[in-house]
């Protein structure tokens, strides 16, 4: 597979992901994704992506319960 910003090779790698949102701050590890071996760009396959989206927005229901809550 090549890299789309470079052409570099990618390889098969665990790597971290941090999602920056307003209010909160969230870091994953060991997250399965090809990197570019030459620039560092990652790609993430789509089982992958829709795991990281499902977890954001269980994670954004759940805080707006509990700001409701507070209100």
């Amino acid at each position: 597979m090549k890299c789309i910003m470079c052409k570099g090779e990618m390889e098969k790698k665990n790597v971290s992901y941090t999602i920056d949102r307003e209010g909160y701050h969230i870091y994953i590890e060991e997250i399965p994704a090809y990197v570019c071996i030459q620039c560092g760009e990652r790609y993430f396959e789509e089982n992958e992506v829709s795991a990281i989206q499902d977890m954001t927005k269980t994670f954004e229901e759940k805080l707006r319960n509990i700001f409701r809550a507070a209100s």
